[in-house]
């Protein structure tokens, strides 16, 4: 009696017999069977190989094998689902056109603006000839290297070693500076020189203190050129390579840099950053009150010779 009492408050649908269970361990099995074995051949074959087709013929632009790898790697996980809803026995669902259009039109539903806007963006980014993986580029958020393009967002990594996710959005609608090669990195400084200074000598001495570092590059060799007129004072610039901005700490080899202009600069007696001179114009005016008048008098001195001292202050 107790059983039946059991089998009675069971929820509908739910198996009561030995059959029941056996059927659905059967389709769980069956799914989990059809779609790990369809991903594990796709993951193992079909993506290595695409890639390596890929990369065969697109030597020079590693972005579009990264990216290749992704799409394909994600297309595998699809074809795998469905493998394991054939392998459940369910694959006359898919035929069924209503169910795949609702399907469809749910995930593009449920796909926000945002996300099909960064999908398009990225397809954009791999296709741009200009736009490669170990690329060193520059947008208004940030610097770095590009390791990944993926769906939604970009990969960079950053002079401090840190990963950064950019959406691709904001990399397709913003300008890139692409001013530096993959194996190389521009690094620009800008400095005041007094104009009562020897201006050739600054720059002869901007270039022979970049050289005495060994990370920098002989080729492109270091440059210094006067790039401005200032009010008070010439402004010069320094411009000299290192190797892959990953290999070097940029932030040391600005320092460095910096400590040996000061220290250079200060052994051949030419001003760094001179202070700024403004010449001043108005006047000042000293009114003397009775009061005043009284107190000059006991002091020893008269209104008059307060009101002349003011008027030589204006």
């Amino acid at each position: 009696m107790d059983l039946v009492v059991v089998a009675q408050t069971l929820p509908e649908g739910v198996p009561t017999d030995l059959a029941g269970l056996e059927a659905a361990a059967r389709v769980t099995l069956g799914f989990f069977v059809g779609a790990l074995a369809f991903y594990a051949v796709g993951r193992l074959l079909v993506v290595p190989t695409v890639a390596r087709i890929v990369r065969s013929r697109n030597r020079n632009n590693p972005t579009i094998e990264t990216a290749t790898e992704t799409y394909v790697h994600v297309l595998v996980i699809v074809f795998a689902a469905v493998a394991g809803v054939v392998g459940a026995g369910y694959g006359g669902v898919l035929t069924d056109a209503s169910i795949v259009i609702a399907a469809v039109s749910l995930v593009v539903g449920a796909a926000s603006q945002d996300v099909i806007g960064s999908l398009v963006s990225g397809l954009f980014l791999i296709a741009d000839p200009d736009f490669n993986v170990g690329d060193w580029i520059s947008w208004p958020g940030g610097e770095g290297t590009v390791e990944a393009v993926d769906f939604r967002v970009t990969r960079v990594r950053t002079i401090n070693n840190e990963t950064i996710t950019v959406p691709n959005t904001e990399l397709t609608t913003n300008a890139l500076t692409r001013p530096y090669g993959r194996e190389r990195y521009r690094i620009t400084e800008q400095l005041d020189v007094a104009y009562a200074d020897d201006a050739e000598l600054a720059l002869m001495t901007l270039v022979e203190t970049a050289r005495e570092d060994d990370r920098v590059l002989d080729d492109p060799q270091p440059k210094s050129r006067i790039v401005a007129f200032g009010g008070t004072a010439l402004t010069l610039q320094a411009e000299y390579w290192v190797s892959n901005p990953m290999d070097v700490n940029l932030v040391e080899v600005k320092s460095d840099f910096r400590r040996r202009v000061k220290r250079r600069f200060d052994e051949e007696g030419l001003t760094l950053g001179p202070a700024s001179s403004h010449e001043l114009s108005g006047e000042l005016a000293v009114d003397v009150d009775g009061r005043d008048a009284v107190g000059s008098d006991e002091a020893g001195g008269s209104p008059s010779e307060s009101t002349e001292a003011g008027d030589e202050l204006s």
